[in-house]
C-alpha cells in the first residue's frame, strides 16, 4: 500500500433533495472537482456514489473526500471565498443533510 502518514482527510456525505435532477447532481460534482482543483492547498479530489448493500447510509448518497497536507490546509478551505460560493450556489439549495467528518491518516 501506498505511504499515507499523516495527510490530512476531509469528508463530506450528501443527501440530496429529492427533487434534484440527476443533471443537477452531475453538475455539483463536477463544480466540486473545479473547486478543487483551483486550490493550490488541495492535494486530491476523489469521490463516489454509493453502493453498499447494507443500508445503512441513512440517504447518504454521494461521498467526496478532499486531502490536505494538513489540518491548517483545511482551515484555510472552509472560509475559502471560493469554496463559500459555491457552497451558496450549488449545495444550499440542493442538499436535505450533509455530513463532514475529518481526520489525520494514521496508515
Amino acid at each position: 500500500m501506498s505511504e499515507k502518514i499523516n495527510i490530512y482527510r476531509h469528508v463530506v456525505l450528501f443527501k440530496f433533495h429529492d427533487n434534484t435532477s440527476k443533471e443537477k447532481v452531475e453538475s455539483i460534482v463536477e463544480a466540486f472537482r473545479a473547486l478543487c482543483a483551483e486550490l493550490s492547498f488541495v492535494r486530491d479530489f476523489e469521490w463516489g456514489q454509493n453502493s453498499s448493500p447494507e443500508n445503512l447510509n441513512e440517504g447518504y448518497t454521494h461521498c467526496f473526500i478532499v486531502t490536505f497536507a494538513n489540518e491548517k490546509d483545511r482551515d484555510a478551505y472552509l472560509p475559502h471565498p471560493a469554496h463559500q460560493a459555491f457552497c451558496s450556489t450549488h449545495l444550499d439549495p440542493n442538499l436535505e443533510k450533509v455530513c463532514v467528518v475529518d481526520f489525520t491518516s494514521n496508515d
